[in-house]
């Protein structure tokens, strides 16, 4: 069986190791959504990783509402991006840029306009009398074509950029999850009602990447079990299924999934995990995430569900979170205090473990 620490082929990408960074929103980025120079080094420092998704990145004005998050639709984002992915690669390492609509998840007090999303919904918020989500629209068939060239040009734009590949952010209760998921798409066009209709959007955002990127360069995020920001589905075996099995026919380079446990530490549900039967009809690589150790890392390795395992907040406190777990080294806490601030405490000021046993 393959160890976490031996390569693999993802599509076009040849990682190093099986242990893939997590796409982690860390708003470094200024207030138009251009890449800064502290993201360079965060992103060198965890070159170590097989490979790295990078954290939710915007794909157009309509489609980000999130605070000092970094988008790739224009040009100054687009060459903001340069000098990261030239660090990642001058360091040894693979980088791919995460696609991101958000959908009812765009702030209206960020973006200044109304969430777009795939029927007339709000998504809900802990305190009701300050939800900063605005009441969505129902996109039109002419904005969801709008939206899919918009993921296809993000691809064009991040190619250029210098990243590696691709992934669409299709989990977490975001645009392409609205469109999954029955509770937030209450359409009765060819995009809503069956889970053959709700799977369309995805399928032709995905193979508009394709288009640009190439199949073995493209992948996607899906979040299939459990409710997640308000997103959430009464049958989720029966559309997400189906959606890795359309994956699997358009030959992507991998898939990963981010599923909740009972006992998760970031979103929990009794909702069973749909990884044992996504597994029966994605040939191709799978990804799995949230809340893993070293240990359940390499068992789900050893057991074939999957084939390489994503991790997200341990590389927030360890740059060098590879060559911890290779060594059986100590993993540092971070501070999730400083998970969403502006500086670069919290964020490049991590030591490395030969650098913290020095000190």
């Amino acid at each position: 069986m393959p160890s976490l620490f031996d390569p693999i082929e993802l599509g076009a990408i040849r990682a190093a190791n099986r242990v893939l960074m997590a796409p982690l929103t860390r708003t470094r980025a200024d207030d138009n959504h251009v890449p800064t120079e502290m993201m360079v080094e965060y992103y060198r420092q965890r070159a170590g990783a097989g490979l790295i998704i990078s954290e939710a990145t915007g794909i157009s004005r309509q489609g980000l509402g999130w605070p000092n998050a970094p988008g790739i639709w224009n040009e100054a984002q687009t060459e903001a991006w340069k000098p990261v992915t030239e660090a990642v690669h001058q360091a040894g390492g693979k980088i791919i840029a995460q696609l991101w609509h958000q959908g009812r998840l765009a702030r209206p007090d960020v973006n200044k306009l109304q969430p777009l999303s795939a029927s007339a919904t709000r998504a809900p918020y802990p305190n009701p009398a300050k939800n900063p989500y605005g009441e969505a629209r129902a996109a039109t068939l002419d904005e969801i074509k709008e939206a899919i060239e918009q993921y296809a040009q993000a691809a064009r734009n991040a190619l250029a950029a210098g990243f590696d590949g691709v992934q669409l952010h299709g989990a977490n209760g975001y645009l392409i999850d609205q469109f999954l998921r029955d509770n937030t798409n209450l359409r009765d066009d060819d995009y809503g009602g069956s889970p053959d209709n709700r799977i369309r959007f995805m399928k032709e955002a995905v193979e508009a990447v394709i288009a640009v990127a190439g199949a073995e360069r493209t992948s996607i995020r899906l979040s299939p079990n459990g409710e997640t920001q308000g997103a959430d589905d009464s049958n989720p075996e029966a559309v997400f299924i189906p959606a890795a099995k359309v994956l699997d026919e358009l030959g992507i380079s991998f898939l990963e999934l981010r599923e909740q446990a009972p006992d998760g530490t970031f979103g929990a549900t009794t909702v069973p995990k749909l990884s044992p039967q996504i597994r029966k009809v994605f040939t191709r690589p799978l990804v799995l995430n949230q809340d893993y150790t070293l240990e359940k890392a390499q068992a789900d390795l050893d057991s074939g569900l999957a084939d390489a395992i994503a991790f997200g907040r341990p590389f927030i406190g360890n740059p060098d979170l590879v060559e911890r777990l290779r060594a059986g080294a100590p993993l540092a806490q971070d501070n999730p205090k400083t998970w969403y601030s502006k500086g670069p405490e919290g964020y490049i000021d991590y030591p490395s473990y030969e650098e913290q046993a020095a000190a």
